[in-house]
């Protein structure tokens, strides 16, 4: 069975929760419809856009290679 794959422009859920991981930032579920960090955040309270920004989070966060090195 494939894993299930969602939208990751710029700004998606997905794209938005690889980036708080990558970054250890806590999680916060948000968007930027208009592209990262053009127009206004959007705090996520559809289930599904849920759902794509914690895979995205969880994906970056379980792969201890996929984080900024502050070094």
């Amino acid at each position: 069975m494939n894993p299930k794959t969602y939208p990751n422009w710029h700004g998606s859920p997905y794209d938005r929760g690889c980036a708080d991981a990558w970054y250890g930032r806590a999680p916060s579920p948000h968007k930027y419809p208009n592209g990262t960090y053009k127009g206004e955040r959007v705090t996520l309270t559809d289930p599904e856009e849920l759902e794509a920004y914690t895979a995205g989070y969880e994906e970056t966060y379980a792969d201890p290679t996929m984080r900024k090195d502050w070094g």
